[in-house]
């Protein structure tokens, strides 16, 4: 039997999802109600937590398209999951983080 590789349309689902998932900490943010959204991410961006504090950045869903930050992604689900509500945790150090989004950027 053979492995297929996932298709464009289910990778876009997944990644549909996983930018569902994002949100910030907490509960007291303010939410779309229909997309379920934080309204403070604007469209096109998502929010992630890096470091030991968690700390939240806001990034484009451009940021999904290179390859550095899709090891970052890899590494986070390996490492964390991405089923939960808190959002995508970057398993990284916030110095390296913030050094590959200005390089992205």
């Amino acid at each position: 039997m053979a492995i297929r590789k996932p298709n464009k349309q289910s990778q876009a689902a997944i990644l549909k999802q996983i930018l569902k998932r994002c949100s910030s900490l907490g509960k007291k943010n303010t939410y779309d109600d229909e997309e379920h959204l934080p309204v403070d991410v604007p469209k096109g961006h998502f929010a992630v937590y890096v470091g030991e504090n968690r700390t939240r950045y806001i990034v484009p869903i451009s940021f999904l398209t290179h390859p550095e930050f899709q090891c970052l992604l890899r590494q986070a689900e390996e490492e964390f999951g991405f089923d939960h509500d808190m959002g995508i945790t970057i398993p990284c150090e916030e110095v390296v983080f913030q050094s590959l989004y200005s390089m992205l950027r």
